[in-house]
């Protein structure tokens, strides 16, 4: 089990899916969680709850992905009550469809917007805070369709989740000489509420049958990953992408 005592790990996205699974089994592991959300304020202090409940430090913080200033002050205020961060998720995204003949520019830029810039804007501000430090790890959470394409109407999902991954890689020479380490991870079909319309569209037992192992993902499973890579056991691993598709790549 990745040990995280002493850790401040924040959270860009962390109110509900993958990022509030990752908030608590990092809370598990002995990290004090910051977390962010845009509208669910809700949602943010539930987790914050149940991991306050479970005797873990944690916090909520307001911030839109796509402004720049509320991220860096977000992150700010929660390295006023916990420290610098030294592990930072970066889980806020959006997953919308349209098809090229619906395709419009507020489509695309919306898309683009959230799951890329949004990724640019947090990056620079945890490297902000973890440069002149120890260095630190920052995980993006990219998908599969960002490694192999996806069907009709999921180009612009896609190409984010692609360009994702090359920025990952960039950063993570870049930030290198800081001790930085930066890497992504990459899931398949996950059972959250992101993704629940399309596999119910899908089908549900169609696509479990899909994965050589059985079943859809679920956030746990990649919130093992994440912490293994926020963690010290993973000091020598920097710009690649951990995918955690159940096995379905195999197929094709």
């Amino acid at each position: 089990m990745s040990d995280l005592r002493g850790t401040h790990v924040f959270i860009i996205g962390g109110s509900r899916g993958i990022g509030a699974a990752s908030a608590r089994m990092a809370a598990q592991r002995g990290a004090q969680v910051s977390i962010t959300y845009r509208d669910r304020e809700d949602a943010a202090q539930a987790v914050v709850a149940s991991i306050r409940s479970a005797g873990g430090k944690a916090s909520a913080h307001r911030a839109d992905v796509v402004d720049e200033t509320q991220v860096r002050e977000a992150m700010r205020a929660a390295a006023a009550e916990f420290g610098a961060p030294r592990a930072v998720v970066v889980s806020a995204g959006v997953f919308e469809h349209a098809t090229i003949e619906n395709m419009s520019s507020e489509f695309w830029n919306r898309t683009m917007d959230i799951n890329l810039t949004g990724t640019m804007w947090s990056v620079k501000a945890a490297a902000e805070l973890m440069r002149g430090g120890s260095g630190g790890s920052i995980v993006i959470y990219t998908s599969t369709a960002g490694q192999s394409g996806g069907g009709d109407g999921a180009a612009a999902y896609c190409v984010s989740k692609a360009g994702q991954i090359m920025f990952m890689k960039c950063m993570a020479m870049e930030l290198a000489k800081h001790r930085i380490r930066v890497n992504c991870i990459a899931p398949a079909w996950t059972e959250t509420d992101m993704a629940a319309a399309s596999l119910e569209r899908l089908g549900r037992d169609k696509v479990a049958k899909s994965f050589p192992l059985g079943r859809i993902g679920l956030p746990d499973d990649v919130a093992k990953a994440t912490c293994f890579l926020l963690s010290q056991e993973s000091e020598f691993i920097t710009g690649t992408t951990v995918t955690v598709d159940g096995g379905i790549a195999m197929r094709g």
